[in-house]
C-alpha cells in the first residue's frame, strides 16, 4: 500500500461513520468512532463521534506504519 492509495480510500470514505483503533506509544491502544472530516496534504481530519466531538489529526503515515487502523462496518 502507498500514500497516494491511502489518500484515494479516505477521501472515497469521507463523511462516513468508521470504526478506529490507534495504537499509541507504551502500548496503550485507543478505539474509537468518528468520521472524516477533510484530507489534506500531509494529514487528514476525523472528528470523533462521542460527547465532546473533538477533531484530531492523523498522517497518511500513521496507517502506512498501521498505528491508526481503520474498520468499516459491513
Amino acid at each position: 500500500m502507498n500514500i497516494e492509495k491511502i489518500k484515494n480510500d479516505l477521501e472515497q470514505n469521507k463523511g462516513k461513520l468508521l470504526n478506529f483503533k490507534f495504537n499509541g506509544s507504551r502500548n496503550q491502544t485507543e478505539v474509537f468512532k468518528g468520521t472524516i472530516e477533510n484530507t489534506y496534504n500531509y494529514v487528514f481530519l476525523i472528528r470523533v463521534d462521542d460527547d465532546n466531538a473533538k477533531i484530531r489529526s492523523f498522517s497518511y503515515t500513521d496507517i502506512l506504519t498501521e498505528s491508526l487502523e481503520i474498520f468499516v462496518d459491513k
